[in-house]
């Protein structure tokens, strides 16, 4: 289910908060934008709280940690409620104690090396990152060529806008995209809900 959700909505909104309370206002604004999916990223001081405050009232979202570079940050992040968490890397200690706390878990990848370390892992699903600055979709296909037979999916992340968006979901190998451009910080900083509202149907 978690994963169908992730594929019905096909956007990822890579959030930082720098304030949780702004939680609640910011996923209001996706909601009305169609969107019920989230990424809260362990970017900020405010990420645990945030992850929490979301989990309680807006229980129809599917929500993810993001940035999950620690094993501690990835107790907190299941603690706090995170249905699925991410990683700009591949950590085989995160991986493997994902996997013992029953939290699915996308680790970052941008190389065949790392691709063939995360299925030694039993990883399916993996973060593409920074998918802009590794060469973007041309990067993309080539490194996954190689490992189409495996059944490996991504969700390219790092540097999609509204511009390239459809060209990645495009991709067969592509399942959704990773971005901050709807809830970039300066509109959460400024409270700018309605535009983020239109930003995300306008992506939808």
């Amino acid at each position: 289910m978690l994963i169908d959700n992730i594929r019905k909505s096909k956007l990822l909104p890579v959030i930082a908060l720098e304030n949780a309370e702004d939680a609640i206002p910011l996923c209001e604004a996706l909601s009305k934008g169609g969107l019920e999916v989230a990424e809260i990223t362990f970017r900020t001081a405010a990420a645990e709280e945030a992850i929490r405050i979301v989990a309680k009232e807006f229980p129809s979202f599917t929500l993810g940690a993001g940035t999950i570079t620690t094993i501690d940050e990835l107790w907190a992040a299941k603690d706090a409620g995170a249905q699925f968490a991410l990683a700009p890397g591949f950590n085989s200690k995160i991986v493997n104690k994902a996997r013992e706390l029953e939290i699915p878990f996308f680790p970052g990848v941008a190389t065949p090396s790392e691709i063939e370390a995360a299925l030694d892992c039993g990883c399916k699903i993996l973060k593409f990152f920074p998918a802009g600055a590794m060469g973007g979709l041309d990067m993309l296909k080539s490194i996954y060529a190689p490992y189409k037979h495996r059944k490996i999916e991504f969700i390219p992340t790092g540097g999609i806008n509204a511009e390239n968006m459809k060209e990645y979901l495009d991709f067969p190998g592509v399942i959704a995209v990773g971005g901050s451009w709807i809830v970039a910080g300066a509109l959460i900083k400024e409270k700018r809900w309605d535009e983020i509202t239109r930003l995300t149907a306008e992506a939808l």
